[in-house]
């Protein structure tokens, strides 16, 4: 369900081409649609701007399918699925249209017409193996209708390979920074830029990296204003706030 779905509807009740009946019936999956092992919830598009995502770890192909097929449905925009295999792919390839299928990232888009491209987030990243994060990311907010950038391996290794593209960061209107290691690269964007730095740490690193936890925690304990902090490899969460932000700045023009 979705505002134009909607307003369909309650414009056909108001002009007596609809019975209360046939209305109700329309109407009776607006909060969720049940699924026995899913509650899909149809109603999300409507009341966020933008459907439920859905996060494929750990669930079953066949309930991959149904619930995609379920928000697919009526949606207007864009659908996400994140943490799938090429399997799962092609099991909804074959029953949705308009699936497409990025492996470095393991995510799915299910398209729904052309999304207009609002503002700029820059998503960079410290190292190549970051990219499987950074890319989560950025296909998340390209999906819900943003202009992305990216810029990836310019790391504190070697901050002369960030320097030059200082255009990029001063232009951009929330930055997505993924690092794993140390986890400094957040630190060094958010000092200087006047934008919001969204840090994403990753598990990548050597043992004392502990999984991530020690950029997690430079990240969270960073002296530069201006930074907030998403969880180990979430990629998805700081595309999708990411998104909120840009689109908090269109809303004010």
């Amino acid at each position: 369900m979705n505002e134009k779905k909607l307003t369909e509807i309650l414009t056909a009740l108001y002009e007596h081409k609809l019975s209360p009946q046939e209305g109700v019936a329309l109407l009776k999956e607006l909060p969720f649609a049940e699924l026995q092992f899913a509650k899909a919830d149809t109603h999300r598009e409507l009341r966020r701007g933008f459907p439920e995502v859905v996060y494929g770890a750990g669930k079953r192909k066949e309930q991959i399918v149904a619930i995609v097929q379920k928000l697919a449905k009526d949606a207007q925009k864009n659908i996400v699925v994140t943490r799938i295999s090429e399997e799962v792919y092609v099991a909804c390839r074959e029953e949705i249209e308009g699936c497409e299928y990025f492996a470095e990232a393991k995510l799915m888009i299910v398209r729904r017409g052309p999304q207009e491209k609002k503002g700029l987030i820059a998503v960079l990243c410290a190292g190549t193996s970051d990219i499987p994060v950074a890319e989560e990311a950025a296909l998340t907010a390209e999906a819900m209708g943003n202009r992305v950038e990216r810029l990836y391996d310019v790391g504190v290794a070697g901050l002369h390979r960030l320097l030059p593209y200082r255009d990029l960061l001063f232009s951009a209107r929330v930055l997505v920074v993924v690092a794993g290691m140390e986890g400094a690269l957040p630190s060094v964007v958010a000092g200087l830029v006047d934008k919001p730095v969204i840090a994403v740490p990753t598990s990548v690193g050597y043992g004392s990296n502990f999984g991530g936890l020690a950029a997690l925690l430079a990240m969270l304990n960073s002296c530069a204003a201006g930074i907030s902090v998403v969880n180990i490899d979430n990629g998805f969460g700081a595309g999708y706030q990411a998104a909120l932000i840009n689109r908090l700045g269109e809303d004010k023009k």
